[in-house]
């Protein structure tokens, strides 16, 4: 559920303006919208409305649609006609009405049907004022890096090294799993380059280009580019497009020419199957052979939270494998050489470090209504647990009569009863990982393997005044073969 406090937070530093024909609804509306807003301007109809825009500043735009003199359907098209940006809601009691169509047609964001239902007026506030403050970081991200990038151009070669990196650091912050991938690239690529005896020059270039290969991921979608799962057949397409984003964006600034050129190709494949052209053999760069290998040898030998890494010895397997497949055959002879002593770094981890990772991590595995992990991660930890031996024991705690439960009381009690046991589990296992699985069963993670007994006690308390009961059981993982979700179904019954 929405918190205002979440509401208020993005919006206090946003201007609206606020045009409503009715004076009791205005003042009403205007009143609850000053609770939130930097500023609130008010106006009477679309005239009043539009001349009050074109005098002052405003990030969202809020209005009637049926108004004397102009409406707001006719407002909107003014407004878009010299300001496409802004953000803006209409307001209605005819949800089949003409203006309504009209004023969807003219790319409205947003849209709240009279009488006004406050919790979906805060909805609708906050999926605007949130895309308002997306859409700010966005500008200001790609402001920076053009900057850095002019920066570049007037210093020239001077500090050519320190400013390439603080463009990989800026994007590199974005997804902190990644963090050191394009430098670890760039040192693959210099260990092949200068075994197959490439120039200083060229060499340069080359460790350049890996610096820079992932730099179209500036325009990846967040929920694309972090998300710590397997992508979809539509993800995947959506990421691949970060190399003819980089390319261009590289290929526009004439010193950087050399490197879009290389940088453009490092996920083509020696058999023409890769991406964005599908060309093969010959046709792809020399020097974009020997990133494409660097680059995929280092995907090979880390860590994602779905995969677990190959020692170096199985990735230099994996690269004879794919030889003249995946790969230039000759780059390959000369890689397994140049990579055999690679030390791998084993602090590389995909689980959250700090607090706004954890923010970004839960956008993919927190249960929405107890705030625990949900049993989509749960999966993902039993199955990387296997190899990793990381927990040694699980305790399932199954809630019985719950569907009679919710049929009693309704769902919103069974809601608050479902958090009230996430809570007592979360704080009781602090140091472990607590999810939910199965909707109203739950299960905790423990590195040893020692019993919380203070949880049993407020558990049966908690049951005992709702007149249900539960299981508790534990299991040692490293006795049983539990390594999926699917493997604890049938301990319920």
């Amino acid at each position: 559920m929405l918190k205002i406090q979440e509401l208020k937070n993005l919006t206090s530093d946003l201007n609206v303006l606020y045009v409503e024909d009715d004076a009791s609804i205005q003042m009403g509306m205007g009143k609850y919208l000053k609770k939130f807003f930097a500023s609130v301007r008010l106006a009477s109809d679309g005239v009043e409305g539009l001349n009050l825009y074109k005098k002052e500043s405003f990030d969202i735009v809020i209005t009637d649609l049926s108004m004397p003199k102009m409406n707001g359907s006719d407002m909107i098209v003014k407004i878009r006609e010299f300001d496409t940006d802004v953000s803006i809601i209409i307001t209605t009691a005819y949800v089949e009405s003409n203006y309504l169509i009209e004023a969807i047609k003219a790319h409205v964001d947003g849209y709240i049907i009279k009488p006004f239902e406050y919790t979906l007026l805060n909805e609708e506030l906050f999926k605007v004022a949130q895309k308002i403050q997306n859409s700010r970081e966005n500008r200001a991200y790609k402001l920076h890096l053009t900057e850095l990038i002019n920066e570049q151009t007037q210093q020239m070669r001077e500090n050519y090294e320190k400013s390439i990196y603080s463009m990989v650091d800026l994007i590199e912050q974005r997804d902190t799993y990644t963090a050191g991938h394009s430098k670890r690239v760039s040192y693959y690529c210099n260990l092949i380059a200068t075994m197959m005896g490439y120039s200083k020059e060229e060499i340069t270039l080359l460790r350049q280009a890996a610096i820079l290969h992932d730099i179209g991921k500036i325009e990846t979608p967040d929920a694309v580019l972090l998300k710590p799962e397997k992508l979809t057949k539509i993800e995947y397409t959506l990421i691949q497009e970060h190399v003819s984003v980089g390319y261009n964006f590289l290929n526009n600034i004439p010193m950087f020419k050399g490197i879009a050129k290389i940088m453009y190709q490092h996920h083509e494949r020696y058999d023409g199957s890769g991406y964005p052209n599908a060309i093969k053999g010959d046709a792809i760069y020399p020097l974009a052979r020997i990133l494409i290998i660097a680059d995929a040898f280092d995907a090979m030998i880390t860590n994602r939270i779905y995969k677990g890494r190959k020692t170096t010895a199985e990735a230099l397997d994996e690269l004879l494998f794919l030889s003249a497949k995946q790969f230039d055959p000759e780059v390959v002879r000369f890689a397994v050489v140049a990579l055999k002593d690679v030390h791998i770094e084993e602090n590389i981890s995909q689980l959250p470090k700090t607090k706004l990772e954890e923010e970004r991590f839960a956008y993919f595995y927190k249960d929405t209504l107890s705030e625990i992990y949900n049993q989509n991660y749960l999966d993902v930890v039993l199955s990387k647990n296997v190899y990793e031996k990381k927990y040694d024991t699980i305790v399932l705690f199954f809630v019985h009569g719950f569907s009679k439960f919710n049929v009693k009381n309704g769902w919103e009690k069974g809601d608050i009863l479902l958090r009230e046991f996430a809570q007592i589990l979360d704080m009781h296992f602090s140091e472990d990982l607590v999810f939910r699985m199965f909707g109203d069963d739950f299960a905790v993670l423990r590195k040893d393997g020692l019993q919380n007994k203070g949880v049993v006690k407020v558990l049966d308390k908690l049951m005992e005044k709702n007149k249900l009961s539960y299981t508790m059981k534990t299991i040692d993982l490293n006795e049983s073969k539990v390594s999926k979700l699917s493997d604890l179904s049938f301990l319920r019954y």
